[in-house]
């Protein structure tokens, strides 16, 4: 097989053990902070019914209409490979039965897939960590979300961070204001973008989000939603700042946040980094009232979010990756399976044990400095007859012989 056609799929790579201990320690902090907000984990298949992103996220959207991995399978089933993960844990919430059960707090860790194209963090398949909480009806819940969001962040200890919210209205005050700005759109049509020409017809919102830079000078005007909320909208926007404000949460209110998923309203947010670039958002966000009923359950408010784990452990200091604790050196053929046995009996008492394989002592004493281990555990026949092991460590040569009882007790004491 050559060389080239052993290369990954161009957006889709492989997690090698050095980033992969980046992701791990962004997964900590979640499992972490997210139990602190009485969050429990949910795991949901990769595979989804093509039809439940069309009802929930739009099929004029980009993710439906350019970026899913859709396709029918052997049996005429029509599935995709899930490009987000809130459609799929309403599917979930329904399917379990949920519906009366109260409050239900999730979140979830795993891959999703969206044909885009490659750019820094941004991958064809990529990691995200998702929140989802149903049955949550007022601003307070949303301030709790995005608190649990800033402590996940704070937890990682990524810096310049910066909170971003919105309204997006509701079914009562949008439609009027998106009147508004589409006839404000088609205007300045003739200046836009290409994308945002055919955005005018089946998102005008989305506009705003452009970051083609001659169409955010032709949007310095146009009409924002804060301005257009309806009473009830206005209201719960201003629950969600008091309630940020009491938790002494720093935000700044940007009227051009909007969502590219249809099925958002109301408080709808960002955090994001100018250590990314142009495409600086980390984490996102917002409230989704209407997305259960139109996948045939009831009328239930709910808010969520989701973040890029890749993009996330971009933004952190370097991670080592861990080393073994012990490597086990054998002195002779004779000894080499009392030395297995020694292995076999540290790791069973928690330690993190490599076994050198044998050979010359030279090679198998390279081999644990390579290992970067702390102790090297040395048997010959003369330690297998006495029933001991001598135990040396490695950044002062210290050595000292020990029966084979004691040896744990002392390596797990120094490096405590």
């Amino acid at each position: 097989m050559s060389e080239k056609k052993l290369q990954s799929i161009r957006g889709i790579h492989d997690g090698l053990p050095a980033e992969v201990a980046r992701w791990q320690r962004v997964e900590q902090a979640a499992r972490r902070v997210f139990g602190c907000y009485a969050f429990s984990e949910v795991r949901m298949p990769v595979l989804e019914p093509t039809e439940l992103f069309v009802r929930s996220i739009g099929e004029a959207t980009d993710i439906v209409s350019k970026e899913m991995y859709a396709f029918t399978d052997q049996g005429g089933d029509q599935i995709c490979l899930r490009p987000e993960g809130t459609a799929g844990a309403v599917r979930a919430w329904l399917q379990g039965g949920l519906t009366r059960s109260g409050t239900q707090r999730w979140y979830y860790i795993g891959p999703m897939f969206r044909r885009e194209r490659p750019q820094k963090g941004r991958l064809r398949q990529f990691q995200q960590i998702g929140v989802e909480m149903f049955s949550a009806a007022g601003p307070i819940e949303d301030a709790e979300v995005l608190a649990m969001a800033h402590a996940f962040l704070s937890e990682l200890g990524i810096p310049g961070l910066n909170i971003e919210i919105n309204s997006l209205g509701c079914g009562a005050c949008r439609p009027g204001y998106r009147e508004k700005l589409t006839s404000y759109l088609q205007q300045r049509a003739g200046k836009l973008c290409e994308t945002c020409n055919e955005r005018i017809v089946r998102n005008p919102m989305r506009v705003l989000d452009c970051k083609v830079q001659s169409c955010q000078q032709e949007l310095t005007d146009a009409p924002e939603m804060v301005a257009h909320l309806c009473d009830g909208c206005d209201d719960h926007f201003t629950g969600v700042q008091k309630g940020l404000d009491a938790l002494a949460i720093p935000y700044r209110v940007n009227p051009r946040i909007v969502r590219g998923l249809d099925y958002y309203n109301r408080t709808a947010f960002e955090i994001v980094t100018d250590k990314l670039g142009s495409q600086g958002t980390v984490l996102a966000g917002g409230r989704y009232d209407g997305l259960v009923q139109e996948l045939g359950g009831p009328a239930t408010p709910a808010i969520g979010f989701a973040a890029g784990l890749e993009r996330l452990a971009m933004l952190l200091d370097d991670v080592p990756l861990a080393t073994p604790d012990v490597a086990v050196v054998v002195l002779g053929e004779e000894a080499l399976g009392y030395s297995l046995a020694q292995a076999d009996v540290m790791r069973k008492a928690g330690l993190s044990v490599v076994h050198c394989g044998g050979g010359s002592a030279k090679r198998q004493f390279k081999v644990a400095d390579r290992e970067l281990v702390r102790f090297v555990v040395a048997v010959g026949e003369d330690e297998m007859q006495a029933g001991v092991v001598t135990l040396k460590e490695m950044q002062n040569g210290q050595q000292q012989r020990l029966p084979v009882s004691e040896v744990v007790t002392v390596i797990k004491g120094q490096l405590l």
